[in-house]
């Protein structure tokens, strides 16, 4: 059983627009019934041009001219309604897409191709919308002519309208299996499109690893290995539309020859006139150009469904850390954490094996451990882009999972190895998520983060438009900004993941005292490998395997002789 088009997903979007789509059908009907008058008019002309009345052709003449004016008026009327509309269509879409993705639970991003999700944003909606704005403006325009022209016709002579409806079942059935098939190459194509647009991505930003690794011709090789399949992908899409076109225009030769053959007939024998015929004759024109849009769009149409489907595709997937329904906006915390017999795992492998662990408000903790003992997974679970398997994560007695996200992860700010820096100002990137912030609170932000210094040499200051990612920053100063960003949320409980690491002496050293300074009076969590970056936590927890092995002070846990001794042991022998 042949499933139901996703074309019917799109009804929601649409019913918004129903005043727009109304007043573009009103003029749709408009340019139906001028359509007929012409059809009716071009009859009329016929006995003039037989006796050479002149004065009645000018007459007619004048009438059909503004007929068709009107007719005119009535299409600008409709194309505007409905490319309105359409593009109203597209937007709410794209914006619904969006939103939707920015749901989504990292896991799915974990796999996801960055540039196959632009295209489905980008060109997929577009072609969406053009679709709409076709069927609107264009589909439904010829589907009330291939109505209304052929019930005028067979009001004329019925015998003339069934010689040249003969043919229509052939060509209907053509049209539908070409159009099936031109859905599917289609759906190919473009998936091969949204492949080269992931590998775009991904070499562009990887470009200084790429040349680095002198791996030019290697990236050279795969692309042009892509390309070409998604050339064969569209020239199969293109073949087919090539052999529809004449099979379909044979057909309508045809039908204009059995129309030509049986009016000749029905004139002969007094069963026609010849302004009759006339007016017949241009109906029949008059049909052609409706028949080959719907031929044309329908192929069009098909090929689109694979956008939709993989619209609808993503609109389908569902994030897989949700909010409870009614769940409560957190309240201001103090920073008690507490981690009650936790266990997590990435698919089969576990990470997390029973962690208990309680953080007190303003304390600060370091997490150490080989790559894998579950340090940065702690964190993850902390501002729950994972749940647990088993067991609970508490802030203040309160289980993360009765709170709204949004209200959760506002009261904890974070420190990443790898500072994320969007486009836009310095300003900007300091209040992110504020549509409106107060640049004196920026500045205070950025002068504990010991970045006002740096910021202030540029000319635009603060207003500095920062490049993609930031590029047009040094790691320091893109680090500084980060921890700016975390003073200016004041969060209850700060993460330093690998804050660091990446940074020359100098650079550390000033990261390092901004960091100082905004640690006392909250729950602090240090993941580092680095010792010396730990060494002055209050309290540093070893885990190996997803559990706790060893938890103290530095000089404690020194005097055990254990695996923290044998790490500092290994870094500064």
């Amino acid at each position: 059983m042949k499933q139901r088009s996703t074309y019917w997903e799109l009804i929601s979007y649409i019913r918004p627009q129903s005043f727009t789509v109304v007043k573009g059908f009103i003029c749709i009907v408009g340019y139906v019934i001028a359509t007929l008058s012409l059809i009716n008019l071009a009859g009329k002309l016929a006995p003039p041009f037989g006796q050479g009345d002149v004065e009645a052709i000018a007459k007619l003449s004048g009438i059909t001219a503004l007929v068709f004016l009107i007719r005119g008026l009535f299409q600008a009327g409709q194309d505007i309604f409905m490319v309105k509309a359409a593009l109203e269509v597209a937007l709410a879409l794209r914006n619904k897409v969006y939103a939707h993705l920015q749901r989504l639970s990292l896991t799915y991003f974990e796999t996801a191709k960055a540039g196959d999700l632009s295209y489905r944003l980008t060109e997929d909606v577009d072609r969406i919308g053009e679709a709409v704005n076709k069927f609107f403006h264009d589909s439904i325009p010829c589907i009330l002519q291939l109505l209304a022209i052929p019930g005028y016709m067979i009001y004329l002579n019925w015998q003339l309208t069934l010689a040249t409806a003969i043919v229509a079942p052939l060509m209907g059935t053509l049209i539908a299996v070409f159009g099936e098939k031109l859905r599917n190459y289609s759906a190919k194509s473009q998936n091969r499109i949204s492949n080269l647009s992931a590998i775009l991505t991904e070499v562009f930003s990887g470009i200084r690893i790429i040349q680095a690794l002198a791996a030019e011709d290697y990236e050279i090789a795969k692309f042009s290995r892509e390309a070409e399949q998604t050339l064969q992908a569209k020239f199969s899409a293109e073949r087919l539309k090539a052999i529809q076109i004449p099979i379909v225009g044979f057909l309508e030769a045809l039908s204009a020859l059995s129309l030509i053959l049986v009016g000749a007939w029905q004139i002969s024998t007094d069963n026609l006139t010849v302004p009759a015929f006339f007016s017949y004759l241009t109906a029949a024109v008059l049909l052609i150009d409706p028949i080959s849009h719907l031929t044309s769009n329908y192929n069009e149409f098909k090929q689109t469904e694979a956008s939709v489907d993989r619209v609808f595709e993503l609109l389908a997937i569902k994030p897989q850390i949700k909010e409870k329904p009614g769940a409560l906006a957190l309240p201001p915390i103090t920073g008690k954490v507490e981690y009650r017999q936790v266990n997590f795992a990435y698919g089969e492998a576990p990470v997390l094996e029973n962690l208990s662990l309680i953080a007190h408000p303003g304390e600060a903790i370091a997490l150490v451990g080989a790559s894998g003992a579950g340090k940065t997974t702690i964190i993850n679970l902390l501002m729950r882009f994972y749940d647990p398997i088993q067991g609970k994560i508490l802030l203040d007695g309160i289980d993360i999972k009765d709170v709204t996200l949004h209200s959760l992860r506002r009261q904890i700010g974070i420190v990443p190895q790898e500072t994320t820096l969007l486009s836009g100002s310095i300003a900007e990137n300091i209040a992110f998520g504020q549509a409106e912030f107060d640049l004196a609170q920026v500045e205070a932000a950025a002068k504990i983060a010991n970045a006002h210094q740096f910021i202030s040499q540029f000319s635009q200051g603060y207003y500095t438009w920062v490049g993609e990612r930031g590029v047009n920053l040094s790691g320091g100063q893109r680090q500084r900004i980060a921890i700016a960003r975390a003073v200016f949320l004041n969060p209850r409980i700060l993460i330093l993941d690998e804050a660091t690491s990446a940074l020359d002496s100098e650079s550390e050293a000033l990261v390092q005292e901004a960091l100082e300074r905004i640690m006392p009076d909250r729950t602090v969590f240090i993941i580092a490998h680095r010792l010396a970056t730990v060494r002055r936590a209050g309290r540093i927890i070893v885990l190996e395997a997803g559990k706790v092995i060893e938890s103290g002070n530095h000089e404690q846990l020194l005097a055990k002789e254990g695996k923290y001794a044998g790490y500092y042991a290994q870094q500064f022998r």
